[in-house]
């Protein structure tokens, strides 16, 4: 139907100047620090309250603060890789990451190890913003929809061993050793944004004038179509972002499950998002990215009434739990290739605000979520209450999305490629 099922590329442009394998190796990189950085570190979450005489609810806001970092950032690394260019900007963030990952090392007390986690997903949000916006920068619609997707399947794979390899190293050298490895990460993108990155922008400092920025923002603020595109994004993927906040305490506490045997049982998440992503990427071409999103919601519901439904009914269990989390993920792969697409195509000017805007609402709802958790108190309450709101709220935001009136939809659509925003 219209736009959304078989939007063409647009006229064909000079070769780019990544192939779409290097964007989406780079690309996955970025965006895998965020979570990878996040999910080495639950493990942990148990041990650290004793290691520093603290409470569980002190401890969570390492991962709250972390959430709030990466947000905050959010708003400024993409508006500047617009006027200083994608390549200087990633690499001052990533810096950033790899000075506050030693920091976390060293911490004396839970205030340091809160305020460096802070850091952390402050210089980890680039990854999120930039990666998409060098994306729009080179592609568009469809090509667009295959690279989101390509950086989906490798993404998964990352999240999906860190909680193991977290849970393992923190058994073999203590729970320090965690940092080491986000130490030696942080290093290693720095080398590939020196060596293999391209710079895909002209430098344009008026793009990061106060005013231009109250404009760009005032203008995708004011606009139905990108905020409903990134609230179905943010209902999905903050669902995830909250879940990292309570699985720790309910698969150990709760289930009893072992540090290394939560790791292993992570792997139900990032596995299933794995598979959707793989099975979304053979349906994509034969149904285009578009007409998949329903799919992906109906899963997403599911899961969420199956967790209502297991967790009310009957005592936690790893089956009762992961089942339905691994249902929800594997919704969001088939959601986030052609949504993402779809908020972005309109602003290629400003995709870097673009980017970073979608970023940190996902990233807020990921954050607010976490923190009603915190005051619920209860994680398998905060469960049960918080990840069906936010699939809910995925699910209405698409429809109403999918209403939209075709006059916009034309406009937006025929603006993507080549419009003056």
């Amino acid at each position: 139907m219209n736009m959304r099922a078989e939007a063409p590329d647009a006229e064909t442009p000079p070769p780019p100047l990544m192939s779409e394998r290097r964007v989406s190796i780079i690309g996955a990189l970025l965006v895998a620090l965020g979570p990878v950085s996040m999910a080495l570190f639950t493990p942990a979450l148990p041990e650290i309250v004793e290691a520093f005489g603290t409470t569980e609810a002190a401890v969570k806001m390492t991962i709250s603060l972390y959430f709030a970092g990466f947000a905050v950032a959010q708003l400024f690394c993409g508006p500047l890789s617009d006027g200083l260019g994608r390549k200087p900007v990633t690499f001052a963030f990533i810096a950033i990451y790899v000075v506050a990952s030693f920091i976390a090392l060293i911490s004396p007390n839970i205030e340091t190890l809160i305020a460096a986690r802070f850091l952390q997903g402050f210089g980890a949000a680039v990854g999120v913003a930039v990666s998409r916006a060098i994306v729009r920068d080179l592609f568009t619609n469809e090509s667009s929809a295959r690279i989101m997707n390509l950086v989906g399947i490798i993404l998964a794979v990352g999240p999906a061993f860190a909680p193991t390899l977290g849970g393992l190293t923190m058994q073999i050298a203590g729970w320090h050793a965690i940092f080491i490895l986000m130490l030696v990460a942080g290093l290693v993108i720095a080398l590939i944004i020196h060596f293999c990155m391209r710079e895909t922008v002209e430098r344009d400092l008026s793009r990061i004038s106060p005013k231009a920025l109250v404009h760009s923002y005032g203008l995708l603020l004011s606009n139905g179509y990108f905020m409903l595109s990134s609230f179905v994004i943010a209902g999905a993927v903050g669902a995830l972002y909250t879940q990292a906040t309570v699985l720790p305490f309910i698969l150990m506490d709760n289930v009893g499950m072992t540090p290394a045997e939560f790791g292993l049982g992570m792997l139900a998440q990032s596995g299933m998002y794995f598979v959707g992503a793989v099975a979304a990427r053979q349906l994509m071409k034969s149904l285009g990215a578009y007409r998949l999103v329903p799919i992906g919601l109906t899963a997403i519901g599911v899961g969420s009434l199956l967790l209502v439904f297991a967790l009310t009914l009957f005592e936690p269990s790893f089956i009762g739990v992961m089942g339905p989390v691994g249902v929800y993920a594997f919704g969001i792969a088939f959601v986030m290739p052609a949504m993402m697409t779809a908020g972005l195509a309109p602003f290629p000017r400003i995709a870097g605000s673009a980017s970073s805007l979608t970023g940190f609402l996902q990233m807020t709802t990921g954050l607010a979520g976490g923190t009603i958790a915190a005051l619920i108190g209860d994680p398998v309450l905060a469960m049960v209450l918080i990840i069906p709101t936010l699939g809910t709220v995925a699910i209405v935001a698409w429809i109403i999305w999918n209403r939209l009136p075709e006059p916009t939809l034309a406009t937006a659509l025929r603006h993507g490629p080549t419009g003056p925003v």
